[in-house]
Formats: C-alpha cells, sequence, structure tokens
C-alpha cells in the first residue's frame, strides 16, 4: 500500500455532507480536506480525518426523490413528465433525463442513471477504510467496529443497487490493487444467486455491530441494525422474486467461459428456499422495529381536525413528516435542492384561484399521473374497482356533481368523474384532481370547513388550468401524496415555501407487506403463518380507513374468498403495495421483480383532455403516449465503453 501512496496522492475526494435534523449540513460528516487532497496514510492518522474517509464512503449513496438520479421517480409509468419543457424554465431545476427511460429511449451508447463506475468506486472506498481503520490510534476498538459494520453494510448497498438494475454483476469481494495489470481488471460478471448471497452475508456480517438505532437526531442517516436488517428483508424478496428467481427468459446469458449467469430448471424446493430465507429476513426486521418503536404513524394532533382530515394528515404525513415514527430509513443523501425544486415546481398552483398570487419560480405543474394510477386506487370498500359490487355497470367517467357527503374530498357543487367518488382515503391523500380539495399552503388548519380547503379547477377558463408549453396540467391528476401540507404560498411576489424531509427509502409499511408476500409466495395464504400474513397487511388497510382483506372480499366484492388462493392472494398484496407506496420510488423496481412491468406499460398513458372547457368534453379518456417496453427492458445495458474496456463482461440480451 505504501508503494502507491505518490499515486493515490493525486486522487481527489469525492465527498458530500449528510443532511441531518432540518435541510442544514451536519458538521458529523463535513468531509472536505482543507486542501481538498488526502493520502491514505493521513486518512487513517487520527480519528479526525478517519471520519472524513466515512463520510467519502457515504457520498455515494444513491439519490432516491430527486429528479434527475433517480429512475424510479420519472423513468417509469406512475408519474409523466411534460414532454418538451426547456431549459430556461425548468428543466435546470427539475431534471428530466430519466424520463427517457420512460419513453423507451435507453440504449448501450446512451446509458440513463449509469451508475456502474460510481458503485464500483464507492465500493474501493469502502474496501480502503476495511483495510485501515484498525491503524488509528485514538479510536475505541468498540467504535472501529461499527464503522467496519457501517460500510459492510454500504458495500452491501451499493452492490445491491447495481444487481437491480444490471442483474449479475461482478462481485468486489475486496478491490484490486491500483497496480494490478490488465487481466485482473477485466473480471466477470457473477451469477446472479452468487450476487445476492454475496450482499446478504455482507448484510450479516454488518448487523451485530451496529447499534440498533441511531442515539440522536444529529445522526440520522447513518446505518444502524434495523436499517441494515430492513435492506436485507428486502434483499432477500428480490432474490425470491420471479425477475431473479429460476428466470428462464435468461437462459441465453452466458459468458465467454460458458457460465450460465442466472441459474436454470431450479427445482421447486430452490426456489421456495428464497422465499422461507425472505419470510424469516422480514420477521427478523420486524421484530427489531417493534423492538425499537417503530410503529405505523399516526398524524400527532397538532392541530385540531376531524377524522377524515386526520386520516388525510396521516396518508399524506406517512411520507413527508420529517423522522416520523414509521421511517426505518430515510435518505439524508439525496438532492435536497432537486427535492425542494420538485416541490416548487411541480405543484399546482391552489393558492391562485384565491389570492391572485403568481411566481415565475413556482408551480408550474407539469407532473402528471397516469388515469391508471387513479383507477389502481381501491374503492370505499377497498377493493379494485373492477371487484367491487358496488361498482358493476358504473361509467366511471359519468358527470356527477360533488355533494355534502364527499365535502371534504370534492368541492361542493363542482361537477366532475365518478371516478373521483366513493374511492378509498389513500385515492385522496395522494391524488389531486379538477374539483378535488388539496389541504395546504394555509397558516392554521384548526377547525377546518370545507370552505377552508383550496381546491383544485384546470378545466380551461378555470384559475388552474393549463397556461403554457411549460405548465400542466398533463394528465388531469397530480401527486399530492409528495408534497407537505407544511408547504406555503408566500406573498408579494415570494416563491413556495417548502418542508424538507428525508426520502422514505424503507418504512414500515413496505415491511409489512413484504413479509406477506413472503409469507405468501412460500406457503400460500392457509399456510402455518397464514395469521401473520393478514395481521400485517389488514394493520395497513386498517391504517388507510379500509375493511380488512377478508371483510372487504367476503362482503363487498365479486369474488368472495379470493385470498384463499395463492394467485388471488398475490394479486391483493401486489395491489396493496402499488397503492400504499404510490410515488415512493417503489412501483417501478416492484413491476419489475414481479415480472409485471411489461404489462402495466402495455396500458399505455392516458389522462383526461385537459384543454377542454366543459365537463362533458374534459372527461373523456385520451392517449397521451404508447409506452415500450420490450423483455430487454427489464435490466439496463451495460454502456458500450464499458464493454470495449472490458470484453470479459457480456452485454444484457436484447442490448
Amino acid at each position: 500500500m505504501m508503494k502507491r501512496i505518490d499515486t493515490i496522492k493525486k486522487l481527489k475526494w469525492t465527498v458530500m455532507a449528510l443532511f441531518i435534523g432540518l435541510t442544514a449540513c451536519n458538521d458529523y460528516l463535513n468531509v472536505v480536506p482543507n486542501d481538498g487532497l488526502a493520502t491514505i496514510e493521513s486518512a487513517f492518522n487520527l480519528r479526525s480525518t478517519a471520519i472524513r474517509y466515512l463520510g467519502t464512503c457515504y457520498s455515494y449513496m444513491t439519490e432516491e426523490g430527486a429528479a434527475g438520479s433517480d429512475p424510479a421517480l420519472l423513468g417509469g409509468d406512475e408519474l409523466w413528465d411534460l414532454v418538451g419543457r426547456v431549459v430556461s424554465n425548468t428543466s435546470a431545476r427539475v431534471p428530466n433525463s430519466m424520463f427517457q427511460i420512460a419513453r423507451g429511449l435507453q440504449s448501450a451508447s446512451t446509458v440513463y442513471a449509469n451508475d456502474w463506475a460510481a458503485m464500483y468506486q464507492g465500493i474501493r472506498c469502502c474496501d480502503i477504510l476495511l483495510d485501515n481503520i484498525d491503524r488509528v490510534p485514538d479510536m475505541e476498538e468498540w467504535e472501529k467496529r461499527q464503522w467496519k459494520a457501517e460500510v459492510k453494510f454500504l458495500k452491501a448497498y451499493y452492490h445491491f443497487n447495481l444487481i437491480r438494475k444490471w442483474g449479475p454483476i461482478p462481485i468486489i469481494r475486496k478491490s484490486l490493487p491500483i497496480d494490478a495489470d490488465v487481466e485482473e481488471v477485466r473480471v466477470y460478471r457473477d451469477p446472479i444467486d452468487d450476487c445476492f448471497d454475496f450482499v446478504l452475508e455482507l448484510l450479516d456480517e454488518a448487523i451485530p455491530d451496529l447499534p440498533l438505532t441511531n442515539p440522536s437526531v444529529d445522526e440520522y442517516g447513518r446505518v444502524n441494525q434495523l436499517i441494515a436488517a430492513s435492506l436485507k428483508a428486502r434483499v432477500a424478496v428480490y432474490a425470491a422474486s420471479p425477475l431473479f428467481n429460476n428466470n428462464t427468459d435468461q437462459a441465453p446469458l452466458v459468458d465467454s467461459r460458458g457460465v450460465q449467469l442466472f441459474a436454470q430448471n431450479k427445482s421447486e424446493e430452490e426456489q421456495l428456499k428464497r422465499w422461507q430465507d425472505a419470510m424469516v429476513a422480514c420477521k427478523k426486521a420486524i421484530d427489531l422495529s417493534h423492538e425499537a418503536n417503530v410503529k405505523l404513524y399516526q398524524y400527532d394532533n397538532e392541530y385540531r381536525v376531524n377524522d377524515t382530515l386526520f386520516l388525510d394528515f396521516t396518508l399524506r404525513g406517512m411520507m413527508c413528516e420529517r423522522w416520523n415514527e414509521e421511517i426505518i430509513w430515510g435518505n439524508t443523501q439525496s438532492n435536497a435542492t432537486q427535492l425542494l425544486m420538485w416541490q416548487q415546481l411541480t405543484t399546482p398552483n391552489i393558492q391562485y384561484k384565491y389570492t391572485s398570487w403568481t411566481h415565475s419560480l413556482s408551480c408550474y405543474a407539469f407532473i402528471g399521473v397516469p388515469l391508471k394510477i387513479a383507477e389502481q386506487f381501491y374503492t370505499r370498500n377497498g377493493l379494485p374497482l373492477n371487484f367491487d359490487r358496488d361498482r358493476q355497470g358504473v361509467d366511471e367517467l359519468a358527470l356527477r356533481d360533488g355533494d355534502e357527503a364527499h365535502a371534504y374530498y370534492i368541492e361542493q357543487g363542482y361537477t366532475t368523474a365518478q371516478l373521483n367518488f366513493d374511492r378509498e382515503p389513500r385515492f385522496y391523500a395522494s391524488l389531486g384532481f379538477d374539483g378535488g380539495k388539496w389541504v395546504g399552503a394555509l397558516t392554521n388548519y384548526n377547525d377546518l370547513k370545507p370552505s377552508d380547503i383550496y381546491s383544485v379547477e384546470n378545466r380551461m377558463g378555470k384559475a388552474l388550468a393549463k397556461s403554457s408549453s411549460e405548465s400542466g396540467p398533463v394528465t388531469g391528476y397530480y401527486p399530492k401524496k409528495m408534497y407537505p401540507y407544511r408547504n406555503r404560498i408566500g406573498a408579494n411576489g415570494s416563491p413556495l415555501s417548502t418542508y424538507w424531509y428525508p426520502w422514505p427509502m424503507i418504512r414500515l409499511a413496505d415491511l409489512y407487506l413484504l413479509y406477506a408476500e413472503a409469507i405468501n409466495e412460500a406457503e400460500g395464504p392457509n399456510g402455518a403463518h397464514s395469521a401473520e400474513m393478514f395481521q400485517y397487511i389488514d394493520a395497513v388497510r386498517t391504517r388507510a380507513g379500509i375493511p380488512d382483506v377478508k371483510t372487504a372480499w367476503d362482503q363487498y366484492s365479486t369474488s368472495p374468498g379470493r385470498y384463499n388462493t395463492k394467485a388471488g392472494m398475490r394479486d391483493i398484496i401486489h395491489k396493496e403495495r402499488l397503492n400504499e407506496l404510490a410515488f415512493e420510488s417503489q412501483r417501478f423496481w416492484d413491476l419489475r421483480r414481479w415480472k409485471e412491468a411489461n404489462t402495466e406499460y402495455a396500458k399505455n398513458i392516458y389522462g383526461f383532455r385537459v384543454l377542454s372547457v366543459t365537463p362533458e368534453d374534459y372527461y373523456k379518456k385520451m392517449l397521451i403516449a404508447e409506452q415500450p417496453f420490450a423483455q430487454k427492458n427489464y435490466f439496463w445495458p451495460i454502456q458500450t465503453a464499458t464493454l470495449e474496456r472490458n470484453p470479459n463482461l457480456v452485454q444484457n440480451l436484447g442490448w
């Protein structure tokens, strides 16, 4: 190592601080050296410099929730960007590069969200700390073990991020020395099962030496035992899912050595073993969560609100309320500027109707939610539209006026569509729509009456109608769940005041639904753990204000007992995840691991005729875009330049 010091001196540290507490940076991981340069030797001379290197290891964390970095935000079919918006107003502040994935423009020469090199750089940083931390003189042994565990977690996560994009990848058990020869550097991709086993092994090594939770708010964002166990649960479920577990579509993916990168012809026992392991991992993570007093979020009664608004604040706050009791892992590495600009620029200006307020850098509303997502949410009976007895034969696009029963959800007397009535509370908490109420931008929320709450009116001629090529609405629906009610619209030309929150990487409801999924796949809905399966999915549904699974399907559906088959229960669990975790960067990955993306994308992107004046014209289904999705799109292409440098890397199928 010492022989390479002169070479390493030339390497600049790429650094980034963790956002802690509010939106300010915390000194804990303020990792920029005075001169911007460092050597391995000086980095580990003292704890004060070693902690900066630990920060460097964290700095490669993915940026979920940032429009320009997170492919699961704008790269899928859950949100739809306004095609053609220009740099001068919006694209520089809310990048639309990930949207090119959604439009089918990914290619081997232009790879979007291509962090292949960055992840391997992060892995190398982790290995350097593991190799050198023991020689720091002014650290206790327990702390050295904890730091090692943190970077083992990070190394595992960086591998997992690569796996979920590219499938089989080269495993880096130990980074090669800088003076390694060319042939050593030309590594091969490892079989997919080996990749998952390595990630799970690293997490198992990390968990015992981590604290259960972070001791103070100043260290939120650091890895702890609960985060590591929860990531293990997610990784184990991915490893068991159809995209990775006995995926026969990938049979032709064989490298130049003749190694098959996806195992074929796995026995049923081998496939079930993955799900059984996932069950165990999920339950351990849930038990740790309960030990740490993590629980499903409920609004904290900061304001006096009725039951309807209490539920609305709960179902938005579970995502947007900073460090709430349900958040297991909040990503403090996400680009805070992009998160805040997203809120400023993509929300509709709900206050304009009432105050004639406008500002050049706010409220373009150029992100829409496809009609199929609005249709996906349940009815008030906790059922999909097509299975609810009350909706049979109903024209969902028929016109209907807002009434007293829906006064906190829909403007009374305003004409909207039948589709927007008698839906589950998550529908109203998650979506803004023409005629819909939007709780937010107020200075006081005590004892709200329906008339106190702003409503969205976006047909042409209304206050929030499309006003330029840069503005929305795009589809007629907005992702309201992503916008905290704490956001405020300023006066006298000041911009929208936004509320920062760490992006929810994992929250407890996610774990509950992963566990239910693993139980169903391993045992079916009537196995030894069926009571727990229903217990955890029903806990999520009860918090959402809908009946439990059995009550909903037996009393209100056209298919009583649907939950009694593995296939029926699978569909119920999948839809529960899509509704509960909407707009949280999960649908993109879930549809892929379930191998359902091709079916869902084939439904294409529809919305309403947003340039219409009358409700009769507005509420007609309109094709906005055909969304291509081929078999090859389940995995990213390896960039052509990377393959040219290392011919031992076989390209993914179809690219």
